[in-house]
């Protein structure tokens, strides 16, 4: 299930967004020009590894300091390789404009910030043992999605699903494609924890901690902003009137 676009039109330019999708493809660009060893080296020094900051001894012994926190940044901006990196990339496209449309683009810089540093400490928190480090803007994006799913959750997503290698495209509203993208999210994380393991290499819990605070500081960043010009057909079940939104406004 792979969204393609939605139906909410921006109303300004989400400079944010590209800043942040231009910050992530240098650094991508300067990865992919780095040996595979020293690579390896610099997920582990900028990239969330659980155990660094609960068993000092390993850390130690890895030469990881326990003291340093920006790794809670830096992580949101390494990449693990193309399918990671444009996965990514793609859907911050999708869902960041309207949220930055929403927040103004100052506060949503703080929120997607914000959201990447909860998921960080969620999966620090659920995965304490865990060696290997974690990187990728996915915990800050799943914030974007979370609020995205507050404020916009009967536009629609054109989706991509393949059936039996063939592609479908379906119009779902955003409120079914984000329930379902979180219940994999939720599903796949609890998996993990009765399995002990990563579970498919992916740090399910930070998605669900960056989902969850996109919603909470969502609503609570919004409440300090003027109110939005709103499409008069925004807040319609099922979807909005493309037509109506480019001419109509409350």
């Amino acid at each position: 299930m792979f969204p393609i676009h939605d139906t909410i039109p921006r109303q300004s330019p989400p400079i944010i967004t590209w800043l942040i999708i231009g910050v992530n493809s240098i650094v991508f660009f300067i990865e992919l020009n780095i040996p595979e060893a020293s690579l390896e080296r610099l997920f582990y020094l900028f990239g969330v590894v659980p155990a660094r900051y609960h068993n000092p001894a390993w850390a130690s012994l890895f030469g990881l300091t326990t003291n340093s926190y920006w790794p809670f940044f830096t992580s949101m901006f390494l990449h693990g390789g193309w399918l990671h990196f444009i996965g990514n990339m793609w859907v911050l496209w999708i869902f960041g404009d309207n949220v930055e449309d929403r927040l103004g683009r100052f506060s949503y810089l703080i929120f997607y910030i914000l959201c990447g540093l909860i998921a960080g400490i969620t999966h620090c928190l659920i995965n304490p043992h865990s060696t290997v480090p974690t990187i990728g803007a996915s915990g800050a994006i799943a914030g974007v999605m979370g609020a995205y799913f507050l404020f916009f959750p009967y536009a629609k997503i054109i989706t991509l699903i393949p059936i039996f290698f063939f592609p479908f495209f379906f119009e779902l509203p955003a409120v079914l494609f984000i329930g379902i993208w979180f219940y994999i999210q939720l599903f796949s994380g609890t998996l993990s924890l009765a399995t002990k393991g990563s579970y498919g290499g992916i740090a399910w819990w930070a998605h669900i901690g960056g989902f969850i605070s996109g919603i909470i500081f969502g609503f609570i960043f919004v409440k300090f902003k003027p109110k939005r010009r709103l499409c008069a057909d925004e807040r319609t079940p099922w979807g909005i009137n493309w037509p109506a939104c480019q001419n109509r406004w409350q």
